[in-house]
């Protein structure tokens, strides 16, 4: 008797505490989380978890943002102007992710406004960079603030409070190479260098470096061939192009670009999207390239190089009149 009075109760209890996880275990199965999220699955994940961090890293955050979200302005993620593709302090890059109220498992998703695709390039750095300071699990919003308004979704336009952390990260170097070591694997067979820049820039008739070309043995992959307009394009369709535009030999594969912004949009694809382990980001880029005696290719003559950069004059002032 005793014995089936027990086993009536644990039956009890067990139906108790099932009845109570339910709710927990639908909540957890709606809202998977993903690298890149749409504006409809970021509004139900915020619904339903606290926790989540948004962060507006391009854009006018004072005239709309999502609710509850921080201002982190691309700028504080950059270097100078002289390179804007140098990483910040460790420093600087900590205090940062402290007024921002991150900590190494805070889940976050970053926001860039949405103009373009190239926008986008602001938002993956930022990921590159976080991910590199031990932040764990990170996402996009595919389409940035833009595809937000576009669903009608709620709007702020009042500042986020937001309690700091006390995080103290340390710098992954995983994802990263800098180049004095890619000077020594540049001739290796199995180096696959992806200039991540339009054709312009990588034939040299383009350029914002003191040298024009692009980096010895790349080959040329632009940033804009993941899009349709202003969005990545649909998981399906990428599939078909990693296929495609991928090299078949994929061990040692580096993005790079002016300054690593375009470059850290294929990265993000490459590495987070198509899952090709190691793939890693040269972040200084060609603007740090040129700058000394290393070797380049589709360097033009000068006289060649002086045209162009003439003709982009002419067109500068031309798109300036009325």
């Amino acid at each position: 008797m005793n014995k089936i009075i027990k086993r009536t109760a644990t039956a009890a209890l067990m139906s108790v505490m099932l009845l109570l996880l339910t709710p927990a275990i639908s909540s957890a199965q709606s809202t998977a989380w993903s690298v890149l999220l749409e504006a409809a699955e970021l509004s139900e994940l915020l619904a339903s978890n606290s926790s989540v961090r948004v962060i507006h890293v391009t854009g006018n955050f004072a005239e709309g943002h999502i609710p509850g979200a921080a201002d982190a302005p691309y700028a504080r993620f950059r270097g100078p102007q002289t390179n804007a593709g140098q990483l910040p302090s460790l420093q600087n890059l900590t205090l940062l992710l402290q007024t921002l109220g991150i900590e190494a498992n805070t889940p976050v998703v970053i926001v860039h406004q949405g103009s373009n695709a190239s926008d986008m390039g602001a938002a993956t750095r930022v990921y590159w960079t976080l991910k590199s300071l031990g932040v764990q699990q990170l996402a996009l919003l595919n389409g940035g603030f833009a595809a937000w308004r576009e669903q009608q979704l709620p709007v702020s336009t009042v500042p986020s409070f937001i309690s700091a952390s006390g995080y103290q990260p340390g710098w992954n170097s995983a994802w990263q190479i800098s180049a004095p070591a890619l000077e020594q694997v540049l001739e290796s067979p199995a180096m696959n260098l992806i200039d991540s820049r339009p054709a312009s820039f990588y034939t040299g008739q383009q350029s914002v470096a003191v040298r024009p070309g692009t980096i010895r043995g790349a080959d040329n992959l632009s940033y804009d061939t993941w899009f349709d307009n202003n969005r990545l394009k649909p998981l399906h369709e990428l599939d078909v192009l990693f296929a495609s535009k991928l090299p078949a030999q994929r061990d040692s594969l580096v993005t790079f670009c002016n300054t690593g912004h375009w470059a850290s949009i294929n990265w993000f694809v490459i590495s987070e999207l198509a899952g090709v382990p190691n793939t890693r980001m040269y972040a200084e880029s060609v603007v740090d390239w040129a700058q000394s005696n290393r070797p380049m290719d589709n360097q033009p003559g000068r006289l060649s190089h002086y045209w162009s950069l003439t003709q982009e004059w002419m067109r500068s002032l031309t798109s300036a009149t009325p």
